[in-house]
């Protein structure tokens, strides 16, 4: 990014939503002026104590009206997962656009409709995520505000995202043809229309059927099924296939901070994932759909010894 829209030495890069500063972390390595603004105000102290700066409060328009007066106008601003977040996403935009310098530029990261729809991610929808994004409607929106979308890219992260690349009407950057190759693509998916997620109800259920018949069936075999990974769209998962403390014993996690904890609703354990080669389970159900790949990759000593891998979506399967 620092290439690609020619940001130098001592230019302002901000990010929205900065957690521990990670980000621009690697924009200050490269010599630049960073700022966070992150409400969580425990993580935005330990950020500001590393050296990331961080302002301690919900982005807003009126924030940004203080944040120019401090910081100066702003190159480079970037929003990664948070936009999904946020109710009054005109407001926030308004207050960017105050913030941005005429030649400046903003990036948004956040997971995309298309993907969303088309592999049938509807374990992503829960109720921090208030908006599921496209590009058409961010194309109005920041249109609203006197600013434009002049590229889009489609990458990896929460099972498909984009990457909007915006700036305000006129400016230096050239509008390229990913932005209506992708408003093209919607379209032909309709996602416009109202049916077009009747159809995508019915996929869920299917995808349901099929993913309990086959658990449900294990289970009558005497097997035990254990869960790995508990964020927080495995509880949208588990909750609607019916995958409670009847066919799962356990679940394991990488992360500490969730060991010796359980599962809302149906109050599964939570444990290391020692417990895969202690409790060795039959099968192991890919609640963390979106890193299965790594899982199994690092636990292939289970796969080749003790059990194997079932994978819940777009289809329900063991992994042979």
């Amino acid at each position: 990014m620092i290439e690609r829209f020619k940001l130098k030495s001592d230019d302002l890069v901000a990010d929205i939503g900065s957690n521990d500063g990670t980000c621009l972390s690697f924009f200050k390595d490269e010599g630049l002026k960073v700022v966070g603004v992150d409400p969580a105000k425990e993580i935005a102290s330990k950020a500001t104590l590393a050296g990331i700066e961080t302002v301690e409060d919900f982005f807003s328009y009126n924030l940004a009206l203080s944040l120019r007066e401090k910081y100066g106008p702003a190159k480079y601003i970037t929003s990664h997962n948070a936009c999904a977040h946020i109710d009054n996403l005109l407001d926030i935009v308004k207050g960017i656009k105050y913030w941005l310098d005429d030649d400046g530029v903003f990036v948004l990261e956040v997971g995309y409709l298309v993907d969303v729809y088309s592999n049938t991610w509807f374990d992503t929808i829960y109720h921090e995520h208030v908006d599921f994004h496209s590009v058409s409607p961010f194309e109005q929106l920041f249109s609203r505000v006197g600013m434009e979308v002049i590229s889009v890219q489609r990458i990896a992260p929460q099972g498909g995202s984009i990457r909007v690349m915006t700036q305000k009407k006129g400016g230096k950057f050239q509008r390229d043809s990913s932005v209506d190759k992708l408003i093209n693509l919607e379209r032909k998916l309709n996602l416009d229309k109202a049916e077009t997620f009747l159809k995508f109800d019915e996929k869920i259920r299917l995808v349901s059927e099929k993913l309990q018949k086959l658990v449900y069936n294990l289970k009558d075999q005497g097997k035990t099924i254990a869960g790995f990974g508990a964020p927080t769209k495995a509880t949208t998962l588990m909750a609607h296939f019916n995958l409670n403390e009847k066919v799962l014993d356990f679940i394991v996690d990488d992360n500490p901070l969730k060991q010796g904890l359980y599962t809302p609703i149906s109050h599964i354990p939570i444990l290391s994932a020692d417990a895969l080669y202690t409790l060795q389970p039959d099968y192991v159900l890919v609640l963390a759909w979106n890193f299965a790949e790594p899982i199994i990759k690092a636990h292939q000593m289970y796969s080749q010894r003790i059990g194997k891998f079932i994978l819940p979506m777009p289809v329900p399967q063991i992994v042979e």
